[in-house]
C-alpha cells in the first residue's frame, strides 16, 4: 500500500522525491520520510510520523542538498505510526538507507540471526532487516547485494535502496507488489506508480516479478535474480500531472465524481463500430472460444466487487451463461470448480490488489481464461491475465473509488454485450439498442451532477447520525451495498447495505424512530415489491430517503425525502444512482469535518493480503 519514489539525476533530489510523494500519498498517509545522498557522500534521513505535511514542516528550511534521493509514505502493517517506524530505515552505520512496501513474512528470522550477529534493531518494522542485511553483506556492488538479499527473504515487497559509497545509484526490486521505472533524460525514477514522476516523464516501463533494478543517471538496467540482463518493453503514459491535481476542488474526489462523464466517454470510446455494434480486441479470444464459454466468475474486492455484482446481472441477462461474483479474498481457498471453459474477470482498479492477483494465478493454474478489467495499464493483474479491458479513467487518487468503479461498470456491460454479440444470445439490432442507451449515459450522469444541490444539503442532517441502512432491489441491491461502504470510510458511520427482501428477516430490528433508511428505487419491475419495504420500514419510525426516477411518484407516499434521477433502461440505473450515493458520501464526511481523500486506516491500493 506504501508510496515509493526514487530519483537519479540533475535537479534538486529532495524536491523531486516530495513532489513525487504528494501524488503518492493516497497510498499510505501514517508517516513519511526521505533520505538524501550529498555529492560529497553525506548520506540524511528525515522522517516524520502523520501526514506528509508533518515531514514537510520538520524539513523546511534545513540544508538536505544532493541529486539522488528516495521517499517513502506509509500505511503502518508492522509496527505503530512513530515516528521511529517510518521510513526509510537505515543499517547500524548510517550508511544504507532502505524503503520498502509490502511485508517480509521471514522477518523474524532474520532480525534472531541478525541480533546475534550484534546489530542493533531501532524500529518495529519488518523493514529495517534489510538494511541490516545490506550491511552485512555489502561489498562493492549494491545490485548484487540486493540480489542476494531477495533470494533470502519471503513475502511480498518491494525495496529501494541507497548507499553512500554508491552516489549515482538507486537499485530497487519487486516481488508481487507493482514497482515502475521512469525514464527521463539525464536523470532516471523508480515508483510505486507512474504518478511518482508523472510531473518529469511520461515514458515508463513496468518491472516484472523477481527483478532487480538499477537507476543511474545516464540509464536504467534490470536484471533477474541470477544477475542476468532483461529486456523490456515501455511505455508512453497517456495523461500528465494536470489529472492528478485538484484543479480547484477542495478535495481529489469532489474533482473525480465531477469528471465521471468524461470517464465514461473515454471507456466508450473506439470500441462502437460503424455499424453500431461492438469491437474487442482486448478479450484476445477468438469467437469460437467465446462461443465455448461455459460458466463466467468475477472476482474482486471492495467497490471492483460491486461492480462485478452489476456485471453478474448484465452477463445472465444478455449472454445467458451463467454468473458467480466472489470475494477474491475467499476465492482460492474453497476449491472453486473451474476450468478451460471458464471465463474468469478480475476486477482492480489498480490492477495491483493482492487478493485479486493471488486469484487470478489460482484461475489460471486451473486452466481458466482470465480477462482483467482495470484502469492500469502494464499493472501485474493485466500483465498476468490472458487478455486486459483498460477502463481509461484517468487517474484517481482519493483513496475512495468513484469514477473507476463507474468505469468499471461501463466495462461489464460492453463484455456483457460483446458475449451476447459473439454468442448469438441477442440480435444485432438489441445490440445496437444497448448501446446506444449506453451513449446517452455520460449525459444522464451529467444531469444528475447538476441537480446534487439538495443531496448535499441532506447531508447536513445527516451528519449526526451514527446509523444509516440501505436498501435496493435487483441492480439497486449493489448500489445499496456501494453506498454503505462509502459512508463507512469517509464518515465513519455505521451503514448497512441489504436487498430489500430480505429487510424482514433481521435488519428491520435495526429501525428506531428516526433512522436514516436509504432506498435505491428508480423504475422497475419489482417496484411495488419495493414499495412495500418502504412501507414496512416507516411504519416501525424510519426516515426513508429515496433515490426515485424523474415522473415515479409511486414512492412519494412513502419518503421523507426524494432524490430524483432521469429516466434510463432499468439495467443501467446503476451508473444513475450511485451518483448521488457518493456525492451524499462525500458532503456528509465534510460535514464531520473529515477527510474526503484520506479517510483514517485506509489507502488506494490494498497490495498485501
Amino acid at each position: 500500500m506504501c508510496g515509493i519514489v526514487g530519483y537519479v539525476g540533475g535537479q534538486d533530489a529532495l524536491e523531486v522525491v516530495l513532489g513525487g510523494l504528494r501524488r503518492l500519498e493516497y497510498r499510505g498517509y501514517d508517516s513519511a520520510g526521505v533520505a538524501v545522498l550529498s555529492a560529497d557522500g553525506v548520506l540524511t534521513v528525515e522522517r516524520k510520523a502523520g501526514k506528509l505535511a508533518n515531514l514537510e514542516k520538520q524539513i523546511a528550511g534545513l540544508p538536505l542538498p544532493g541529486t539522488l534521493g528516495i521517499g517513502h509514505t506509509r500505511w503502518a502493517t508492522h509496527g505503530p505510526p512513530t515516528d521511529h517506524n517510518a521510513h526509510p530505515h537505515l543499517d547500524c552505520s548510517g550508511a544504507v538507507a532502505v524503503v520498502h512496501n509490502g511485508t517480509i513474512e521471514n522477518f523474524e528470522v532474520l532480525v534472531a540471526g541478525l541480533e546475534l550477529r550484534g546489530h542493533e534493531r531501532r524500529s518495529d518494522t519488518d523493514t529495517e532487516v534489510v538494511a541490516h542485511l545490506v550491511e552485512e553483506r555489502y561489498a562493492g556492488d549494491l545490485a548484487a547485494t540486493v540480489r542476494s538479499i531477495c533470494r533470502d527473504l519471503e513475502g511480498s515487497f518491494v525495496l529501494v535502496v541507497a548507499h553512500r559509497d554508491e552516489p549515482d545509484l538507486v537499485v530497487a526490486a519487486r516481488r508481487n507488489l507493482p514497482l515502475v521505472i521512469g525514464l527521463g533524460e539525464g536523470e532516471n525514477f523508480v515508483g510505486s506508480d507512474v504518478t511518482a514522476f508523472i510531473a518529469h516523464t511520461r515514458e515508463a516501463r513496468a518491472v516484472e516479478q523477481d527483478q532487480v533494478v538499477e537507476v543511474r543517471r545516464s540509464g536504467v538496467t534490470v536484471t533477474d535474480l541470477a544477475g542476468t540482463v532483461v529486456e523490456g518493453e515501455s511505455y508512453h503514459v497517456d495523461w500528465d500531472t494536470a489529472a492528478a491535481e485538484k484543479g480547484g476542488h477542495e478535495f481529489f474526489m469532489l474533482k473525480e465524481i465531477e469528471e465521471q462523464p468524461a470517464a465514461i466517454r473515454e471507456t466508450l470510446g473506439g470500441r462502437l463500430q460503424e455499424d453500431g455494434l461492438l469491437h474487442l480486441d482486448e478479450l484476445s479470444m477468438s469467437d469460437q472460444d467465446i462461443r465455448d464459454i461455459e460458466q463466467v466468475v468475477i472476482i474482486a474486492c471492495g467497490s471492483s466487487y460491486h461492480s462485478g455484482l452489476v456485471g453478474k446481472y448484465a452477463l445472465e441477462r444478455w449472454a445467458r451463461l451463467p454468473v458467480q461474483v466472489e470475494m477474491a479474498s475467499e476465492f482460492r481457498y474453497r476449491d472453486p470448480v473451474i476450468g478451460r471453459s471458464t471465463l474468469v474477470i478480475a476486477v482492480s482498479q489498480s490492477g495491483e490488489t493482492a487478493d485479486t492477483l493471488e486469484a487470478v494465478r489460482h484461475a489460471r493454474s486451473l486452466r481458466a481464461k482470465v480477462l482483467a478489467v482495470t484502469n492500469t495499464i502494464g499493472s501485474t493483474i493485466s500483465r498476468e491475465s490472458d487478455a486486459a479491458l483498460y477502463t481509461r479513467g484517468g487517474p484517481e487518487v482519493a483513496v475512495a473509488s468513484t469514477k473507476a468503479v463507474m468505469t468499471q461498470m461501463i466495462a461489464m456491460y460492453l463484455v456483457g454485450l460483446y458475449l451476447a454479440q459473439v454468442r448469438g444470445t441477442r440480435d444485432p439490432d438489441e445490440v445496437r439498442a444497448h448501446l446506444a442507451d449506453l451513449r446517452e449515459v455520460p449525459d444522464l450522469v451529467q444531469e444528475v451532477l447538476d441537480r446534487m444541490g439538495s443531496v448535499r444539503t441532506l447531508a447536513q442532517s445527516l451528519a449526526t447520525e451514527d446509523r444509516v441502512l440501505f436498501l435496493g432491489r435487483h441492480v439497486g441491491y449493489p448500489m445499496a451495498l456501494e453506498g454503505a461502504l462509502k459512508l463507512k470510510e469517509l464518515a465513519y458511520i455505521s451503514a448497512e447495505g441489504f436487498p430489500a427482501g430480505e429487510i424482514k428477516h433481521g435488519p428491520i430490528a435495526l429501525i428506531e424512530q428516526g433512522t436514516p433508511v436509504i432506498v435505491i428505487a428508480p423504475r422497475h419491475a419489482l417496484q411495488a415489491k419495493l414499495i412495500n419495504n418502504v412501507q414496512e420500514v416507516r411504519a416501525r419510525g424510519a426516515r426513508t430517503i429515496v433515490i426515485a426516477t424523474d415522473g415515479d411518484e409511486s414512492v412519494t407516499p412513502y419518503a421523507d425525502t426524494v432524490i430524483r434521477i432521469p429516466d434510463t433502461k432499468s439495467l443501467l440505473t446503476p451508473l444513475l444512482t450511485i451518483v448521488p450515493l457518493q456525492v451524499l458520501s462525500a458532503a456528509v464526511a465534510m460535514a464531520r469535518g473529515l477527510d474526503v481523500d484520506q479517510p483514517r486506516n485506509l489507502a488506494k491500493s490494498v497490495t498485501v493480503e
